[in-house]
């Protein structure tokens, strides 16, 4: 039997895809025939995630270079989507995009690969959706006579939210034409403007624009060095495998399994994945899914950007304060620290009680306006809601945490407008990151949220939430910080700063008004978290000869998780425990938190 690849080629690809193995009850010619493919004919439901990725005897594919022009198109869903008008734009609609495709090794290369491909202006009504392309593959079944299949991840996402649904799509060519693209939204995270979940599916038109050869080679070169930059990854059976039974049951904990995406450990720099499970079969393309990992943003865009400009301009860039840099502000934010508003220590608020001592750090979370904010497509409107709805409190800043997305958001602002104070031509805050500690770490694709301008451009990337990162993408960050901001010899961040950061030096205590009481909590205190520059410090006791310790946490909305061990390990976890049903049981008091698991197998 012919080969699919040529033996260098399959390395390349299993360090690259990391593909699962679907069970197959029916053959992908039978999962999905040419005749349908063609038609565009609707299903009553998603196909099996198995007829997205080559099946047994697949043959290699001819190459494939050109733009697909894909329709706009009604989606069908299950549940309906109840409130699909959000903003004037409708969810059930799969945007009119176009995408770009190239082939190397049998590989199917999206040139957007990694961005947040945004509806063609011309379509009117508008889709409430953006795409994500990532890395697919081309092959043949023996069946489809002269067709050839490409088969690719993509998620839906949005620039008003950071809603993620992680599906499948695939067309046929064969030389001159293609079909109709069949996708897929089989699993998603984040649904916070919609509130609810479901799954959709259908079948868009499409029409194709050749590239010329030539125009290629640098295409490929990229694309192959891109994928030699991703961590050595391994299926999580093999580490099961190299450990005495039993060791790894709960990882993941205490979260009820049904509300796992993604889950991964990394050890000794190899991430180890484990499957994907989705209602049709495990995801085929695991470490191509993109995340909406809401509040784990604020883990990484502001601090990334403040102890970058530390190591640039050194550590007073932290004291800088927020009201000089964005106007327009209430007076008071002259006082506050780019400092105290990363670590949400800002003194404002407005609402809640003005109970500090003991003090409850989520009071007045969720303002009566915060989806005026939240929503506001402009930066000048989120500056005028967040002027209407936040008013100082009594104290002063640094001392009280009250956990704010605004305070976030303003710290990019500062941030940015403190960049353009200093240097030329104007940079932005996140393609400074992209550009000065992403890139140079192997991460060439950030997708993240921005405000939309009234003249149609981008402008300010969000520091609260927005990020849609991959694995991988996760995995480098954290191993960034828990090297001390330094790779391959290079210090990307300031050292002693990340040092701190990662010890919880000087972080704000969670449930203590720090005016009265500044020192740590004390060694039998096992309740009361600390924070600082978008980190959790969660205590965690050992043992009661070793003691506690406190867990640098990423979290976000739904119980999407990153923990940063002392030990050198990085447990990743995405989830989807949001806008579930009220009663639904979240977290499984009786399984063990992931913390236990790695602690058991990797004492710390």
């Amino acid at each position: 039997m012919k080969t699919l690849l040529s033996p260098v080629s399959s390395v390349l690809l299993a360090f690259a895809l990391c593909l699962s193995s679907p069970t197959r009850a029916v053959s992908v010619a039978e999962e999905l025939p040419v005749a349908l493919a063609n038609s565009g004919k609707l299903t009553d439901g998603p196909l099996a995630n198995a007829a997205f990725v080559p099946g047994p005897g697949a043959r290699a594919a001819p190459d494939f270079a050109g733009a697909v022009r894909i329709s706009q198109t009604a989606m069908q869903a299950a549940p309906a989507i109840e409130h699909p008008l959000q903003n004037g734009r409708d969810a059930r609609l799969f945007p009119a995009v176009t995408l770009e495709f190239f082939t190397v090794d049998g590989l199917l290369v999206p040139v957007q690969r990694g961005e947040m491909v945004h509806e063609s202006a011309h379509a009117h009504p508008r889709s409430f959706w953006q795409v994500i392309p990532q890395f697919g593959r081309i092959w043949r079944e023996r069946s489809d006579g002269r067709w050839s299949r490409a088969a690719f991840p993509l998620t839906l996402v949005n620039d008003i939210n950071n809603h993620a649904l992680q599906g499948l799509a695939c067309f046929l060519y064969d030389g001159t034409r293609i079909s109709q693209l069949r996708f897929q939204f089989i699993q998603q995270n984040a649904p916070y403007l919609l509130h609810q979940h479901f799954v959709t599916w259908g079948s868009a038109a499409t029409t194709v624009t050749r590239y010329a050869p030539g125009d290629l080679a640098d295409k490929r070169s990229a694309a192959r060095a891109e994928l030699a930059q991703r961590l050595p990854s391994k299926p999580w059976s093999e580490l099961v495998r190299s450990l005495p039974p039993g060791t790894l049951d709960g990882f993941g904990g205490p979260l009820d399994p049904r509300w796992v995406i993604a889950a991964a450990l990394v050890r000794n720099g190899v991430l180890f994945y484990q499957p994907a499970p989705t209602p049709y079969g495990d995801y085929p393309y695991p470490l191509e899914m993109r995340f909406g990992v809401r509040s784990i943003t604020k883990s990484i865009v502001n601090p990334l950007a403040l102890l970058r400009l530390a190591q640039t301009y050194g550590p007073w860039v932290l004291t800088l304060k927020v009201g000089d840099y964005v106007a327009g502000l209430d007076p008071k934010w002259k006082r506050v620290r780019l400092l105290d508003a990363v670590n949400m220590a800002s003194g404002f608020g407005g609402v809640g009680s003005l109970k500090t001592n003991p003090n409850d750090g989520s009071d007045g979370t969720a303002l009566g306006n915060y989806d005026s904010w939240f929503t506001a497509p402009s930066h000048a409107e989120k500056l005028q809601a967040i002027n209407a709805d936040l008013r100082p409190y009594p104290w002063e800043p640094g001392t009280v945490f009250r956990y704010r997305d605004q305070d976030m958001y303003l710290v990019g602002a500062a941030i940015d407008g403190f960049l353009k104070s200093v240097a030329s031509p104007q940079p932005d805050h996140w393609d400074l990151v992209r550009t000065e500690v992403l890139a140079p770490i192997g991460i060439y694709h950030a997708p993240l949220v921005r405000t939309l301008e009234a003249d149609g451009h981008e402008g300010l990337a969000w520091g609260s939430s927005g990020y849609y990162p991959t694995l991988d993408e996760l995995a480098k960050i954290a191993t960034l910080f828990q090297n001390l901001g330094a790779h391959a010899g290079h210090q990307l961040l300031h050292r002693q700063l990340t040092a701190d950061l990662l010890a919880a030096k000087d972080a704000i205590r969670v449930k203590t008004d720090m005016s009265l009481d500044r020192s740590p909590p004390d060694e039998a205190n096992t309740d009361e978290e600390l924070y600082k520059m978008g980190f959790h410090f969660v205590p965690f006791v050992r043992s009661r000869s070793a003691g506690k310790l406190y867990l640098p946490q990423m979290t976000g909305f739904g119980e999407n998780q990153v923990i940063l061990f002392p030990n050198g390990l990085i447990s990743l976890r995405m989830a989807k425990a949001a806008e579930l049903p009220p009663g639904t049981v979240i977290n499984n008091d009786a399984a063990k938190s992931t913390a236990q698991v790695v602690a058991r197998f990797a004492p710390f």
